[in-house]
């Protein structure tokens, strides 16, 4: 089964802990970042290509123009729903009604939200079944991949690592090296992605690893497996 790939915005933690951790509850919904600020919101939904960019609409840094401009861009797919106030949803109409976005409101129950969540994504694969019969044996993260392949082994086990939760210090004695050298590191591998933060590269690795758990759900399910042990 693929699952839902969601981006949230907000500028509260809590907030953001709160819709990640409900959203999470539902087998057919993957929360691939969580981004406090507009940077990584944006570098999220570009990077990691998200069916679903759920945006804080009262988010002072971010552009509205700008992110569904990123959304809307050729390849992206990106679907924006706005999450706002009372008064947000009525400012945010215009928007809604042409089309360019969704809004819905903080007040709204959470079987709201994840009927809202799933019509979108439904919406979304049917529209791109007809325009693209393999969708299932394409990846819409080739780019992502490719920037993958740019990275050592050395950097890709940091990569997970710090998508695990691990401080610089605690990745330093796992690996047996130096603070210093793991600074280095995610130097070099904010360079590769061409990324800012640490929050983007965990989101990036938690959603290569999703890929490839789809890939292989797909695989368990349509294809006869060889038994391991009479491989030998």
């Amino acid at each position: 089964m693929r699952r839902i790939r969601i981006v949230i915005a907000d500028r509260h933690p809590i907030v953001l802990q709160g819709i990640s951790s409900l959203l999470s509850t539902q087998s057919d919904l993957a929360v691939v970042a969580s981004c406090g600020d507009a940077a990584s919101c944006i570098q999220s939904i570009r990077l990691l290509v998200p069916d679903i960019a759920l945006v804080d609409a009262a988010m002072s840094d971010i552009r509205l123009p700008d992110l569904l401009a990123l959304a809307n861009a050729e390849g992206q797919g990106t679907q924006v729903v706005l999450f706002a106030d009372a008064a947000g949803v009525r400012e945010l109409q215009s928007s809604a009604i042409d089309g360019s976005c969704l809004v819905v409101g903080k007040d709204a129950k959470l079987e709201t939200l994840v009927a809202t969540l799933r019509k979108i994504a439904q919406n979304q694969r049917f529209a791109s079944r007809s325009a693209s019969p393999g969708e299932l044996g394409e990846e819409p993260q080739a780019g992502e991949e490719k920037s993958l392949t740019q990275l050592t082994g050395r950097e890709r086990q940091i990569m997970r690592l710090v998508s695990e939760g691990l401080s610089n210090k605690e990745i330093g004695r796992c690996l047996k090296i130096t603070d210093g050298t793991i600074k280095v590191h995610l130097h070099h591998i904010f360079q590769k992605l061409d990324i800012s933060n640490r929050t983007v590269l965990a989101a990036l690795a938690i959603s290569r690893n999703e890929l490839h758990l789809e890939a292989r759900e797909i695989d368990a399910s349509g294809l006869p497996q060889r038994d391991p042990a009479g491989a030998k």
